[in-house]
């Protein structure tokens, strides 16, 4: 046996009696217990891989939300000086055919914009209380704006930024909402799900290269973790594995939002800074 080795030996040696006195003195307080048996590990299995993969996607999903908003001033370049009822109103200005006549979808949204000169959260204006906070790392508080989306029960969330002194809108999403929440630089809405005891949680995170919040994660998850799965339901799908006839949460969205797509992860939720109470 090599000295090194042998060393090493006779020194572990020399520690076992105070490690054995020490274990005896210790009883049975903070000893190990067993877990139960650990499930066997498998490997990504390759499914068809004669599959020639595609080129190009078979949806136009709009990943990348990015435009540069007409018509509102940013005065000093600062994000708080922007009035968010005329963010929403250059929105609506936009899409005219979407908010203004009878057969308007938002024809309600449109008509109520009128309720906003004591500011948004206030009376009937469907702009809610704006939030800020720096989602882009550039050491400026950026916009989180709500609004809903009437007659029904969406609400459209946007983001903007502002860049060489312009409103930017890096983040776009309508939907039926349960909960907002800014945790980093990401924004995590919370849907219901048609599945009850389920929900949808879908994250934009910023992206620095593409300039924009980008769909990083879309998971269905419990809304109570802690309660078991009724006996005889059926088993709902994982994030990972194909949704019933190949839909996807993107198939099911209600309509008017943009698609999503993705797999999970967790955020610690943070609490944002309001301009206001909500």
């Amino acid at each position: 046996m090599p000295v090194r080795v042998r060393a090493r030996a006779l020194a572990v040696a020399a520690l076992l009696p105070v490690t054995g006195v020490a274990a005896t003195a210790c009883g049975d307080a903070g000893g190990l217990q067993s877990a139960g048996p650990t499930p066997t590990a498998e490997g990504p299995a390759l499914l068809w891989p004669t599959l020639p993969p595609a080129s190009r996607p078979a949806y136009e999903i709009g990943e990348v939300e990015r435009e540069v908003v007409e018509g509102v001033r940013v005065p000093g370049g600062n994000v708080h000086t922007v009035d968010p009822v005329a963010v929403v109103r250059a929105e609506i200005d936009a899409r005219p055919k979407e908010y203004e006549g009878p057969g308007a979808r938002f024809r309600e949204t449109g008509a109520r914009m009128a309720e906003c000169a004591a500011g948004p959260g206030r009376g009937g204006c469907p702009v809610l209380a704006p939030y800020y906070r720096d989602l882009t790392g550039d050491g400026h508080d950026d916009l989180t704006l709500g609004f809903r989306q009437l007659p029904g029960e969406l609400t459209a969330v946007r983001v903007y930024t502002v860049e060489n002194g312009r409103l930017v809108r890096v983040m776009t999403w309508d939907d039926a909402v349960s909960g907002v929440e800014l945790a980093g630089r990401s924004v995590i809405i919370r849907s219901p799900s048609e599945v009850k005891g389920y929900e949808y949680r879908l994250q934009w995170s910023w992206d620095p290269e593409q300039r924009a919040m980008l769909l990083t994660h879309d998971e269905m998850l419990r809304t109570d973790r802690r309660a078991p799965s009724p006996a005889g339901s059926s088993p709902v799908p994982s994030p990972m594995s194909p949704s019933p006839a190949g839909a996807s949460r993107a198939d099911t969205a209600p309509a008017g939002a943009s698609p999503a797509h993705t797999a999970p992860a967790e955020t610690s939720p943070a609490q944002p800074s309001p301009a206001e109470s909500p």
